[in-house]
């Protein structure tokens, strides 16, 4: 078996790996990254990119049927229809562009790739398959860092095949079906059921809880709701899946009395959620620390074993890509001498529904049970005029801020485009900006970012357009 050596070994080249490796590389370090699949790991691939493209193809195509009828625009179109092979392949155009300038990088800063399937030794020794078939290698290490992400949840009595898929098989569609039912009501639910449901499908959703988004507070949910409502999606909640009848052509669900009905399906996608990826490569090996099914890391991302060091999914929620790759450049400038901790005032948290959602630190049900007094005010869309030129006045901007000194400690938005809010949020709350700060600052105008200013305002007692 061929040998080799390297200061840092990541095994896992989706966003928290392959951000480590880069900057490893531009630190100096002798760097070996190791990925099975394709670089970009789940997010690129199989996740966040092609999601997001999937969304915004639903969502025009949405727009365009729209304006075959009656149109507050004045536009008109004939019969539109979509080439969804077409579709297809535009998205996966994008992966492809964005996998190929991860690896532009990675050979950029002198980070050497070796396409395989890693087996853990022990915590300084790797063996690998390569994908080609070729002969295994070993590779010993000074660090190594794990990064394999996370799997797709499955229920016992609905295993993925045949017409149960997963949210992976849900982004690449031969064909799309007549009806389809997802079961789970969380993000990644409902951002692939409005994404089918807008390129024509009919589609019903299954949630064992008593409201949609369970995890955001309901007052975030409410817009999203009524959006589904004016969807036409049937949303079923309080119920359980039993599993498929015998004909396979129909879910059976159990309600909160223990009621049983059938929902016809041409496909049945499951999206109950994602699992540290803790099998199969060795980790049992290495006799870790856990936290539940995830790996225990401190707030330097290093295990409970010297030297190995663990990020993103694979440590538990929260599972965002953006944190993952927070946590491999700071691991990389750790082993390269620098000091460094993983300490965030807070993460965004987006979901990519019809309308958008996002939440920045702590929310006003979060600020109780810390025990903090706050102010809390909202401004609606309703009020703001881009919101307005948009067609997008549902959703409002709130803000949350110690009522002593009013320094602001969370931000919730729901609307249109509220995504691209998350780094105004994310950086008032890291620089520890107050209520004055914000509402001081000149914000263009007509832009749905008055409407941070005027929330701001709004908890000071001065909102100047509501």
């Amino acid at each position: 078996m061929q040998t080799q050596e390297t200061k840092l070994l990541v095994i896992g080249g989706g966003p928290g790996g392959y951000v480590a490796a880069i900057r490893a590389g531009q630190l100096g370090l002798d760097t070996v990254l190791i990925e099975g699949e394709q670089l970009g790991g789940t997010c690129l691939n199989i996740g966040c990119i092609p999601s997001k493209a999937l969304i915004h193809a639903g969502e025009a195509f949405h727009r365009t049927c729209q304006f075959a009828g009656q149109s507050a625009l004045g536009i008109q179109v004939d019969a539109p229809r979509i080439d969804l092979a077409q579709t297809v392949r535009w998205k996966d155009g994008i992966v492809q562009r964005l996998t190929h300038g991860v690896a532009a990088l990675l050979k950029k800063n002198g980070v050497k790739v070796i396409k395989g399937w890693a087996s853990v030794v022990d915590g300084k020794t790797v063996e690998v398959h390569p994908a080609n078939a070729g002969a295994a290698l070993r590779i010993s290490c000074e660090h190594l860092l794990l990064a394999t992400g996370s799997t797709e949840l499955a229920l016992p009595g609905l295993p993925f095949g045949g017409r149960v898929i997963s949210s992976t098989q849900a982004l690449s569609p031969a064909a799309l079906p007549k009806r389809l039912l997802v079961v789970g009501a969380g993000y990644i639910g409902l951002e692939l059921g409005i994404a089918y449901r807008k390129l024509g499908a009919d589609v019903a959703v299954v949630e064992a809880l008593d409201r949609i988004l369970p995890v955001y507070d309901e007052e975030l949910a409410r817009p999203v709701a009524a959006s589904l409502r004016k969807l036409g999606i049937q949303v079923h909640l309080g119920c359980r899946v039993q599993g498929l009848n015998a004909a396979g052509d129909a879910v059976q669900i159990a309600s909160a009395k223990g009621e049983m009905s059938e929902l016809p399906a041409d496909q049945v996608l499951v999206a109950i959620g994602r699992t540290p990826r803790t099998q199969g490569w060795g980790l049992e090996r290495l006799l870790l620390d856990m936290n539940g099914r995830a790996v225990k890391i401190d707030d330097q991302c290093r295990t409970s074993m010297r030297h190995v060091w663990a990020i993103g999914d694979l440590t538990g929620e929260p599972m965002l890509a953006h944190r993952a790759m927070a946590q491999g450049e700071m691991v990389a400038e750790i082993i390269s001498g620098k000091r460094r901790h993983f300490a965030p005032a807070a993460i965004a948290a987006v979901c990519f529904t019809d309308p958008e959602l996002l939440v920045v630190g702590q929310t006003p049900a979060q600020a109780a049970l810390a025990g903090l007094d706050c102010i809390q005010a909202s401004f609606p869309f309703a009020a703001n005029g881009r919101a307005m030129t948009l067609e997008a006045g549902e959703g409002f901007v709130r803000v949350l801020a110690r009522r002593d000194n009013h320094l602001i400690v969370g931000w919730q938005a729901v609307g249109v485009g509220v995504s691209e809010l998350s780094a105004a949020f994310s950086q008032s709350i890291e620089m520890g900006a107050c209520l004055e700060d914000v509402a001081g600052t000149i914000h263009a105008h007509p832009t749905l970012g008055e409407a941070v200013q005027e929330a701001a305002l709004k908890a000071l007692g001065h909102a100047l357009h509501i």
